[in-house]
């Protein structure tokens, strides 16, 4: 059985189809609870591959090599954001002044939020600064990251802890602020939470997703711009 299970998990398809079964099953109870964001499908495809990884041993090379084809199709899935942002733009283009002024807040406050918790708990200069472009989407938060001297490693960790986070907390929290529009809403939860959220937002409603994949384009842009400064600031 040993033998077995070694040939088994170096095969690339092996991790490839258990991830997307797993994904498949938990989107799948995720929508018999209507999309209680507690049972978000991210969030529980990863404690579940994570414990199945631990469990059999296996390394995290040999299963990120086996799933690298997800990995590779965040890019194209990120460039197909722009479908829904083309068929809404008139509703974009008529909110253009508040997407501005929610964007350079939203941006300075996920980057300052870092720079006070790194103050406040004394957190390493690597840490932190690894901690700065959390909020951008895997792909340029990776890139961000190394550009300023940070662990691009740690920081794809975090990107992945802040978008399961931000779309588990989103709907209870925006609730909890009474704020109704869709729009309000999306661009809110693609800022902070870039394309778990935007997944998320999706799922409410098309034109909620829309202003997610708005803000999480846009924010990445930001990040790319306010990050290096922060940095210097920080001596990194």
């Amino acid at each position: 059985m040993d033998g077995l299970w070694a040939h088994l998990s170096g095969g690339a398809l092996l991790w490839l189809t258990l991830t997307l079964g797993v994904y498949a099953i938990a989107d799948r109870l995720s929508l018999l609870v209507q999309r209680n964001p507690l049972a978000n499908p991210v969030l529980h495809s990863v404690w579940v591959i994570g414990v199945i990884l631990v469990a059999s041993g296996t390394p995290y090379q040999t299963y990120f090599d086996g799933a690298y084809f997800i990995h590779f199709l965040l890019g194209p899935s990120t460039v197909a954001l722009a479908l829904p942002l083309y068929e809404n733009r008139r509703v974009v283009m008529r909110s253009l002044v508040p997407i501005v002024a929610a964007l350079l807040v939203g941006s300075i406050a996920t980057i300052g939020s870092v720079i006070v918790c790194a103050a406040v708990f004394d957190l390493p200069a690597m840490i932190t600064i690894s901690s700065l472009p959390k909020s951008a989407t895997s792909g340029v938060a990776m890139g961000i990251s190394q550009s300023v001297g940070g662990d691009a490693s740690l920081t794809a960790i975090l990107v992945v802890a802040t978008g399961i986070v931000g779309a588990v907390m989103a709907t209870p929290l925006l609730n909890l602020l009474r704020i109704e529009d869709r729009r309000a809403r999306g661009f809110a939860v693609g800022l902070a939470a870039h394309g778990v959220g935007t997944a998320r937002a999706f799922q409410v409603h098309p034109l909620t997703g829309t202003f997610a994949g708005v803000a999480m384009s846009l924010n990445g842009l930001m990040t790319a711009v306010l990050v290096p400064l922060a940095a210097s600031f920080l001596g990194g």
